[in-house]
C-alpha cells in the first residue's frame, strides 16, 4: 500500500499537476501554429513562389517521377519528403520564437533578487552588503 500512497503524494504536488497543464497546452498550441503555417502561412508564400505546395515537394528515391506524393505513397516508393520537413522547420520557428518571447516577458516580471555583495568604497574588494567593517583593508563602510 505504500505504492499507492506514495504515487498519491507525487501526483499531488503542485509541480506535476503544472507540468501536465503545460503538456496540454503545448500540444494545443502546437496543432494552433501547425494550422498556421499549413493553412495560413505556406500557401501565399507558395502561390509567390509559383503556386507551389511545399507539403506536396517531394523527391522519389527509386528513380521513378510521380505526379503528387500521393501517387508516390500509393506506389508503394521511397520518398523523401522534403516539403513537408520544410513546414515542421517552420513550425518549429515560430514555436520557439513565441516561447522565447514568453520567457522574456515573464523574466521581466519576476523581482531581480537583492544584491548579496557591495564593493568597498577603499580597495574595492567585494563584502557583504551587511558589513559594517572591510575585512581587506578594515575600512569603515
Amino acid at each position: 500500500m505504500s505504492v499507492v500512497k506514495d504515487f498519491r503524494d507525487f501526483i499531488a504536488r503542485g509541480n506535476v499537476v503544472d507540468l501536465a497543464v503545460g503538456v496540454i497546452i503545448g500540444a494545443a498550441f502546437g496543432k494552433i501554429v501547425s494550422s498556421l503555417v499549413s493553412d495560413i502561412l505556406m500557401p501565399p508564400i507558395g502561390l509567390l513562389m509559383g503556386k507551389v505546395d511545399f507539403s506536396g515537394l517531394f523527391l522519389a528515391l527509386n528513380g521513378n517521377h510521380y505526379d503528387t506524393l500521393a501517387a508516390a505513397k500509393a506506389a508503394g516508393a521511397p520518398t523523401l519528403n522534403y516539403g513537408v520537413f520544410l513546414n515542421n522547420v517552420i513550425d518549429f520557428a515560430i514555436v520557439a520564437f513565441v516561447i522565447f518571447i514568453i520567457v522574456r516577458q515573464v523574466a521581466k516580471l519576476v523581482p531581480k533578487a537583492p544584491a548579496a555583495t557591495k564593493d568597498c568604497p577603499r580597495c574595492v574588494s567585494k563584502i557583504p552588503v551587511a558589513a559594517t567593517k572591510c575585512p581587506h583593508c578594515t575600512a569603515d563602510i
